[in-house]
């Protein structure tokens, strides 16, 4: 899981705003909630053919505008200058760098987690050979 296998798959299968289209939804859904954009940046959709009813200006998709609230019901901060490539209206940063700090961020706390079940799984199998041992 590199950066350029998910790059490659983006630009081979993403079908822009097509919400209809399994991999692009996904897509979409994930650059709204992690507030980024195509896998480095939104230069990545600049290799993604343009839909014939969009004009050729718009290579940004619209899950990469910035939105007040991140989910799909979320109101622009501005749409229509987003799309023309107004810089200050998109997230620019990849989603492979957001999604990977993510990881980072909540690894050691299920580290942590499995380390507690672990102390307590050993604590009550201890517990239950002394149980046994004083049955006997």
């Amino acid at each position: 899981l590199t950066r350029e296998f998910f790059t490659k798959e983006l630009k081979k299968h993403y079908v822009r705003n097509n919400d209809t289209h399994v991999f692009s939804s996904t897509w979409n859904s994930v650059m709204i909630t992690f507030a980024c954009c195509g896998v480095n940046g939104p230069e990545d959709f600049e290799a993604v053919p343009p839909l014939s009813h969009l004009p050729l200006e718009e290579t940004t998709p619209e899950a990469c505008c910035q939105r007040k609230l991140q989910s799909r019901e979320g109101m622009f901060v501005n749409r229509k200058a987003c799309l023309e490539g107004n810089e200050r209206f998109q997230n620019r940063q990849g989603c492979y760098t957001v999604i990977l700090n993510s990881f980072e961020t909540y690894v050691y706390l299920a580290g942590a987690l499995a380390i507690g079940v672990l102390a307590i799984e050993l604590f009550a199998m201890i517990f239950a050979m002394c149980l046994f041992r004083g049955i006997q």
